[in-house]
């Protein structure tokens, strides 16, 4: 095997676990509302505010 060609294989096989090291980003997201409305947990939808 030349230099070139093991440089490639050592390349390719760390690639994995580099991936693995950045990890999974799962992070919850927030959801947003129109004007005059707020997200109901239960229903999981914006409704109408009652403060409002």
């Amino acid at each position: 095997m030349t230099i070139r060609t093991m440089a490639a294989a050592v390349a390719l096989s760390l690639t994995p676990v580099i991936a693995l090291a950045a990890g999974c980003n799962y992070e919850r997201q927030v959801m947003s509302c129109a004007d005059g409305t707020v997200y109901d947990s239960e229903s999981g939808k914006c409704v109408v505010s009652v403060n409002s």
